[in-house]
This record gives structure tokens, sequence and C-alpha cells, in this order.
């Protein structure tokens, strides 16, 4: 049985996003934008309005999993520059604990769902080469890896995986 309710983030949550955020970075340093360092600085108020333009709307989504306590998952959703009709996942994390339990098909649906309400009916995500764990898990989802893998926006010596699939 589930423990967890996937749902579109609010501002309420900008407290455990946070929490989440620097999990995330902590354990994860390769997979996300931004260092745990500049996370951790960030003031809380910077959270706030962050996770605010997420809410609403069909440019933006973040979504979370939440137990009824500390948040355990989060994927989020954004329009593809140069394709207006596919949605970018990206941000997409799981407490380690819950690896393999099925939350990440929660999120990935709770993004495709969104994805489609806009009008956008494929989804595109990137994964660090070398992480096979998450393409085998993607993969299970019904992603498959597209063209040659692209130059990770910031680690120079690093490569992404594109992988896609229709919602």
């Amino acid at each position: 049985m589930k423990s967890w309710t996937v749902r579109r983030v609010t501002v309420d949550d900008a407290a455990r996003m946070r929490a989440l955020r620097l999990e995330m970075l902590a354990d994860s340093p390769l997979a996300f934008l931004e260092t745990l360092a500049t996370a951790a600085a960030r003031p809380h108020e910077a959270y706030r309005a962050r996770i605010a333009q997420a809410t609403v709307g069909r440019q933006l989504a973040q979504f979370i999993a939440d137990p009824g306590g500390r948040l355990i998952g989060h994927a989020g959703g954004t329009v593809m520059p140069e394709d207006p009709a596919t949605t970018i996942v990206f941000a997409v994390y799981l407490t380690p604990a819950y690896r393999g339990s099925g939350l990440l098909g929660d999120l990935v649906d709770a993004v495709s769902e969104w994805s489609r309400e806009c009008g956008r009916d494929e989804l595109m995500l990137e994964v660090v080469t070398g992480n096979d764990r998450a393409v085998r898990a993607y993969e299970k989802l019904g992603f498959k890896e597209v063209g040659e893998p692209v130059p990770h926006p910031v680690i120079p010596v690093l490569t992404e995986l594109r992988m896609r699939r229709r919602v």
C-alpha cells in the first residue's frame, strides 16, 4: 500500500521543499544544476517565490510525494523552448528508501497528466551518462534514448542521455 500522495506543490510546501532540495543535492550532486552550498545559502523567501511560480499555470509545474511529514520525492515539468509540444521532466528525485517502490512512476505520471492537460504530448528528460540505474528505471516507464549524448550543462567532462516518451 502506498504511504504517499503525489500532488502539485503549494507555497505552504516551501520549507519542506527546501529540505528536500538540500537532500537532493547532498545525495546526487551531479544530477542537478546547482551546488548544495548555493542552495543552502538561498534565503527561505527565495524558495517560496520559486515555488509560487510552479503552483499554477501551463509553463512550469512541480510535483511532490507527500507522506504527511518530510517530503520523499519530487519531479518538475516545463515547456521545452525549442519544441513547445514537449514537456521537459526535470529535478526528479526520490529519497533513497523509496527507490524501487513505484514512487518514480507516480511522479512521472503526475508530470505526464499535467503535460497532457497543457496540450503537450511528449516528455523528454536527461540523465547523466553512466547512471544506469536511473536509465533502467526510466526505460521501465516507457522512455527511450534518442539521439547522441549531449554535454552536461554545468560539468563539461560529463554528458547526458536524452530520453523521450509519449504522455
